[in-house]
């Protein structure tokens, strides 16, 4: 068991870390604008009228991204629901509305690509990764990303050394306390002994529904961000995590 310092908050008896991925780990900021704008155009080109309530719904205000806003924290199926919502309003059945809004989902990740360009790993994260693993922390990812997804970050930044559990949203939807749970008893460790670190009021309302050993709320460069209020601590950067 490890005790982990975050400025003036000790966490004893650790034994895991499950990660958020994108916002946490990845810098996914640019690629999700990206994708936002993407989907809207798509959607509207089928549905006029449609694109700007989209992109507001989205979570995109001003030409930038709500870190707490749907596109952000939210899984693909609840994208493609609030997308096919507003669909719907135009007359149009809810499984045509649903099967437009996944097609448009389907063929704006088909145009942008691969990832890598444009949600890099953060600076910094690789080493914090490192010595908490060699610390012997168990080290997991959960994120409300595709598993597919997590996997291929893991395999491009070569993070296969210090994680050893990589959940998408096929297994649940934050802020399910169970969700969680599962992703501990896979990684082998006790809730009560693993902390989640995040960036999404989800993610910490998860890990405390959970009775998890302690929430780490993220938002680089800014640790005073609103949405992280409910976090036990709130960093900057991810080397304020500290073994001791």
């Amino acid at each position: 068991m490890v005790t982990v310092k975050v400025h003036d908050k000790i966490f004893e008896n650790i034994t895991g870390i499950i990660f958020d991925k994108d916002g946490t780990l990845s810098d996914s900021h640019s690629f999700l604008k990206q994708l936002a704008q993407k989907r809207a155009r798509l959607v509207d080109a089928q549905v006029p009228g449609v694109g700007e309530p989209l992109l507001m719904s989205f979570g995109m205000l001003d030409g930038d991204l709500d870190p707490a806003g749907l596109l952000a924290v939210g899984s693909n199926q609840e994208n493609a629901i609030a997308a096919a919502a507003y669909i719907a309003e135009t007359g149009r059945s809810w499984f045509d509305s649903l099967e437009i809004a996944k097609k448009a989902f389907e063929e704006a990740e088909s145009v942008l690509g691969d990832r890598s360009g444009t949600s890099p790993l953060f600076t910094g994260s690789l080493e914090v990764l490192k010595f908490c693993h060699d610390a012997g922390l168990k080290l997991g990812i959960l994120s409300m990303d595709n598993t597919a997804n997590v996997e291929k970050f893991v395999e491009m930044y070569h993070l296969e050394d210090f994680i050893q559990l990589k959940m998408g949203a096929e297994f649940g939807l934050k802020p399910d306390p169970n969700l969680f749970i599962t992703a501990c008893a896979k990684l082998g460790t006790k809730p009560s002994q693993t902390l989640m670190v995040g960036d999404a009021p989800g993610d910490i309302q998860m890990a405390k529904n959970a009775g998890a050993g302690g929430s780490v709320g993220i938002c680089w460069g800014n640790a005073t961000a609103a949405h992280l209020e409910g976090a036990d601590v709130a960093i900057a950067s991810l080397d304020e995590i500290q073994i001791v």
